[in-house]
């Protein structure tokens, strides 16, 4: 994303009650569109979509509205059916998570859309009345009504019926802002809110704490802008409801929603298949390292480490591998006393997707220990407590196998492919070509026992004809 910006014009407010979209709203929406014209014209964009979705869909005077915006920008608006909206908040749950199952709930101001996805699979969506705006002014401001309103449209649906024991995800700026305000209070050591989670349990107390407590007084309020708070209860007291009745496992935070959905639907087939993280961990290993090719071929090459120490790893354990070889360089440039900690800084809050945040902390603890060594003493525990005790044993493997291969390659390609590393009867064993025997030396040496022993056994060097 090369440029992003908001403006909340409320277009949904007044819409449940007077059946149309409320003036002011529409003039803030209006100049807001002027604006963005403004920005689109000097930024040379040659494709422009506008999108509109409930509160237009809804509004008696929606469609004299979309005529001036496409009168305004030149663009045709594109109206989203309520199953169109479900189906673009599934795509952007589809484009940023990796094989995500559960349910997503898009929440706005004019309608809250739910949708099951299993892997790329989506299920029929469904809509309901249950925006913000639209909330608030059913329940005339009245929160234990609006639970009511919530419970009762929400008790029979069939979509949450699916999500039992699976995950919630949640997508809306409301429920971004309730989430910010859980980690902030939580103390949550990483501010990056996508892929956040939040225990169903935990998110149940926090739901009826924020709906039925008092707003201001709640700590950490000033977390979330005061544009956003007149909402917050309502959004939680709608997340409530979802969580009583689907009984998901967790909450889990997606900044993706029909935005990125409409953009995942323009792409090809084969842009589609490909993995977000490892898309955007390559190209920062194109922009940041010495060489992006010697990180390429990290990636086999640790496989082969791997599997010499017998060092089993999941589906998407072997991606974050894959991912953490293409970022093991991008500290490069840094003082050589500040590599780690500023790759662990930059890898760590990233705007990835399609990682979740112990993998975050596995991609940023196995470039800290390339850079620093197997020592943990300048770790701080904020992103360390992130990651259970299995991924950070393998980022230390993977950090020591990084070590061992610069050392040997002086971050060069061609080197380190030509090295195998293989078990030998208990034994890491690592064979030097002969035309590459001045490569060894004691630091090698070191460091290729230092990587054996986590595992569990010894190491030697051999050179090879």
């Amino acid at each position: 994303m090369l440029f992003n910006e908001k403006v909340l014009a409320g277009l949904g407010k007044g819409v449940g009650t007077s059946g149309k979209l409320n003036e002011g709203s529409v003039r803030e929406a209006l100049a807001a569109l002027t604006r963005f014209r403004q920005l689109i014209a000097q930024s040379g964009t040659t494709e422009t979509y506008v999108l509109a979705t409930a509160a237009a869909r809804d509004a008696k005077n929606g469609p004299s509205f979309l005529a001036d915006v496409e009168r305004l920008t030149g663009v045709p608006v594109r109206l989203l059916s309520g199953h169109e909206e479900a189906l673009l908040s599934a795509y952007g749950i589809i484009s940023g998570f990796y094989r995500p199952d559960g349910v997503a709930g898009d929440l706005g101001g004019g309608s809250l859309e739910l949708v099951d996805i299993r892997g790329e699979t989506i299920g029929e969506g469904k809509t309901y009345p249950l925006g913000g705006l639209r909330l608030s002014e059913a329940a005339e401001g009245n929160i234990k009504r609006a639970e009511k309103i919530a419970q009762d449209l929400l008790e029979t649906s069939d979509v949450l019926r699916t999500v039992e024991g699976r995950d919630f995800y949640a997508v809306g700026g409301t429920w971004r802002s309730l989430a910010r305000l859980h980690m902030f209070q939580t103390n949550y050591p990483l501010h990056v809110m996508h892929q956040y989670e939040i225990t169903a349990g935990d998110a149940i107390d926090f739901c009826r704490t924020v709906a039925r407590g008092d707003l201001e007084t709640l700590p950490r309020i000033e977390v979330v802008s005061k544009a956003r708070r007149a909402l917050l209860p309502f959004g939680a007291a709608v997340l409530e409801q979802i969580l009583r009745i689907g009984r998901p496992k967790r909450v889990v935070l997606s900044a993706l929603g029909v935005r990125e959905g409409h953009l995942y639907d323009l792409l090809s087939p084969q842009e589609r298949a490909e993995d977000p993280l490892i898309a955007a961990a390559a190209e920062l290993n194109t922009l940041r390292a010495r060489s992006p090719a010697h990180g390429r071929e990290l990636v086999p090459w640790t496989a082969q480490v791997f599997q010499a120490l017998n060092v089993d790893e999941t589906d998407n354990e072997a991606r974050l591998r894959e991912a953490a070889c293409h970022l093991a360089d991008i500290g490069w440039r840094a003082h050589p006393d500040y590599r780690g900690e500023q790759s662990l800084n930059i890898i760590s809050n990233a705007s990835f997707v399609g990682v979740d945040h112990p993998g975050r902390a596995y991609l940023a603890l196995a470039n800290y220990y390339r850079h620093v060594g197997l020592i943990e003493d300048a770790l701080g525990p904020g992103i360390s407590r992130l990651a259970s005790t299995r991924l950070k044993d393998r980022a230390k493997l993977l950090g020591a196998a990084f070590r061992v291969a610069y050392i040997l390659s002086a971050a060069m390609p061609g080197i380190i492919g030509r090295i195998p590393v293989v078990n030998r009867g208990g034994r890491i064993v690592l064979s030097l070509p002969r035309d590459l025997a001045a490569l060894d030396g004691d630091r090698v040496q070191r460091r290729l026992k230092q990587l054996a022993k986590l595992g569990g056994l010894d190491a030697t060097v051999e050179v090879v004809s």
